[in-house]
């Protein structure tokens, strides 16, 4: 996928993103508790995610 669109769609939609990069595991877990908890923690990760 696009990584712009990525990029995009981490801002939006966090988990999303992570799992269009990553699949099913441990980070979407990760951006899922945190966008859970509070949602700027989870487009940080996100975007770290797709740009890693």
């Amino acid at each position: 996928m696009n990584k712009i669109i990525l990029i995009v769609l981490a801002i939006f939609l966090p988990p999303v993103a992570v799992f269009f990069k990553n699949g099913i595991g441990k980070d979407l877990l990760i951006n899922i508790v945190l966008c859970l908890i509070f949602f700027i923690p989870g487009v940080v990760h996100a975007v770290w995610r797709v740009t890693k």
